[in-house]
């Protein structure tokens, strides 16, 4: 997935939580195994909600439903009007085997559409309910892997795309926040059918082989306040 120019700050680009770059080997080995539980949890459930509402302009997240994680998996915390559905994820929405799986200082302020709440979340949901059994990433991958067979999972419905722009996020520890950015997930497909990855091109691309998806990645130009990205040649 090293294929570009900006290959030193984009090393994995899943979606969801982890976006991006963790290529040092000390990041790699910092985080070899879950931290206590109540190092992923939010204490303050409305700075939870707060949080989450930021992934997107507030047109879209002031209608939105939010889940909040607690003790035994996400729950709604507030219905919503518009489909939307706003969270803030954890390190374990990254691919299996990525370095910031278990790093509890992740919070991934994202705001799903319609067809992603349906058919994108409930892998979060899967993977969060392993994560509190206290299950290993290999009997995550596992425990995912008989779901779809099972079809317990959804496939992905077409239109299925998320908001990530908030500034308050922390995605991992050398990207910070990162950008504001718009991620569209698809069936696993070829990164070259969007042109993602290219010298120049303003499209990224990651595959996850065990959530069966390509995560296209588009920064944008403002925050989900309306200020510009101050730094966007990163």
């Amino acid at each position: 997935m090293q294929r570009h120019h900006l290959t030193p700050i984009l090393a994995l680009l899943v979606g969801f939580s982890a976006a991006l770059p963790a290529p040092a080997q000390s990041t790699r080995m910092s985080y070899p195994k879950m931290a206590p539980l109540d190092q992923y949890l939010m204490p303050d459930r409305n700075a939870e909600i707060v949080l989450a509402r930021s992934a997107a302009p507030p047109s879209i997240s002031d209608n939105a439903e939010v889940m909040v994680l607690r003790r035994d998996g996400y729950h709604v915390a507030v219905p919503g009007t518009n489909q939307f559905v706003c969270m803030v994820e954890r390190g374990w929405t990254a691919a299996i085997g990525d370095p910031v799986f278990w790093n509890p200082k992740n919070r991934s302020p994202i705001c799903f559409n319609a067809a992603a709440a349906r058919t994108y979340l409930p892998i979060t949901v899967l993977k969060t309910q392993l994560v509190i059994a206290g299950k290993t990433q290999a009997q995550i991958d596992a425990a995912v892997q008989v779901a779809f067979r099972e079809k317990k999972l959804p496939e992905l419905e077409p239109g299925a795309m998320c908001y990530m722009m908030s500034k308050e996020g922390y995605l991992n520890d050398q990207a910070g926040h990162w950008r504001p950015h718009l991620m569209f997930f698809v069936p696993l497909a070829m990164r070259n059918t969007w042109g993602a990855n290219l010298p120049g091109s303003p499209i990224f691309a990651s595959d996850d082989v065990s959530d069966h998806l390509t995560v296209f990645m588009i920064p944008v130009a403002r925050w989900s306040d309306g200020t510009p990205d101050s730094n966007p040649a990163n």
